[in-house]
């Protein structure tokens, strides 16, 4: 088509095969869209385009992905607020002639019973990519992940575990809950050979879907009820305990093999970092765990190999700022004190921390 169609912070340029979304930086644009820029966004990936009346002389087009083409919404699962959704273009009123006109030209290259997909057709942010949660920082290289705790929000269970890092080909996915949600903990979408289920779980008053999204590397499915998750309750007061300030969420890797074991509470849980207002926000925590979904989904065997088994979940490479090492020997010492850690724990990890000077 080669034409432009431009809304609102939001710009489509259309092509023979594709359309290029691209966003405006601004005040008025959200985070999330200038975090990702553009998207280049293949008509084979999408299953429907639809046109609506908007809010206040507006009309809204809005491109439908296919259940498992992009790790971005197959990660988010429902729960992104209207204005944040990538897909979704807002334009004057007066233009809904000429939007109706493109959404009948992109429905005419869309082939019949436009389903889910067995591979993502949309990329990812690329890495590197980190961001800082409530309890450490999260960092991705393309080849593993790690989590550093930080020792003024991780729980004594995370910190006894010490740092993590965990190889792609260790992973079978990821779940993803929204730092904005303001409710309780819904259910997580289980892991499964089948494809994403195709209608998102029915939104919260807040606009937000209660579930967050564990997405698996192969297939993931969006059945409600079985294979349940809530997430962690809010924190006591105590350190270590989950955020409070009602904003609270996680991200979560789900080990290969592990798929379908109950999940604790984040908080306590080495293979997550929990989110507070101001940690973990949307525009730094989705587009990271969309990039580790697309990068464990590459990995997957194919089907109908069956693949090796996971290796052992590996500790992060060791840090020798003494300085650090002292503050973690320390806060050993407090928890030895508080009788969290017995003589025997404490000694063995205060001689890990002094063989990395």
């Amino acid at each position: 088509m080669g034409d432009v169609l431009a809304g609102f912070q939001t710009v489509w340029e259309f092509d023979t095969d594709s359309v290029l979304i691209r966003f405006e930086r601004g005040i008025r644009t959200p985070k999330l869209l200038q975090a990702l820029g553009e998207r280049h966004i293949p008509y084979e990936a999408l299953s429907a385009v639809d046109l609506t009346p908007g809010k206040r002389g507006t009309v809204v087009l809005r491109a439908v992905p296919r259940p498992g083409a992009d790790p971005l919404m197959d990660v988010a699962d429902g729960q992104l607020r209207e204005g944040y959704d990538p897909y979704r273009l807002v334009l004057p009123a007066e233009r809904a002639s000429l939007a109706e006109y493109y959404a009948e030209e992109i429905r005419g290259v869309l082939g019949p019973g436009a389903g889910a997909v067995e591979s993502h057709l949309v990329a990812a942010p690329p890495p590197p990519l980190s961001f800082k949660a409530y309890d450490g920082k999260a960092s991705f290289d393309g080849k593993a992940v790690s989590f550093r705790w930080f020792w003024t929000g991780a729980s004594s269970t995370k910190w006894k575990a010490g740092d993590q890092r965990f190889r792609i080909d260790e992973l079978a996915g990821v779940e993803w809950r929204s730092p904005e949600n303001r409710g309780s903990g819904g259910a997580a979408a289980k892991a499964s050979g089948a494809a994403p289920a195709e209608d998102a779980e029915e939104r919260g008053p807040d606009g937000q879907g209660p579930a967050a999204a564990k997405t698996a590397g192969a297939r993931t499915s969006g059945a409600k009820g079985s294979g349940s998750r809530t997430s962690g309750a809010k924190g006591s007061g105590s350190r270590g305990s989950a955020p409070k300030g009602g904003g609270y969420g996680h991200l979560r890797l789900v080990p290969r093999g592990a798929e379908d074991e109950p999940a604790g509470r984040p908080d306590h849980d080495p293979a997550a970092v929990v989110f507070g207002m101001g940690y973990g926000l949307v525009h730094e925590s989705l587009p990271f765990a969309a990039a580790v979904l697309e990068a464990v989904r590459a990995s997957a065997p194919a089907p109908g190999v069956e693949g090796a088994p996971a290796p052992a979940r590996s500790t992060a490479p060791a840090r020798r700022d003494p300085a650090d090492i002292a503050d973690r020997i320390r806060h050993l010492g407090e928890l030895h004190t508080a009788g969290l850690l017995t003589d025997e724990e404490f000694s063995a990890k205060k001689a890990e921390l002094l063989a990395e000077l």
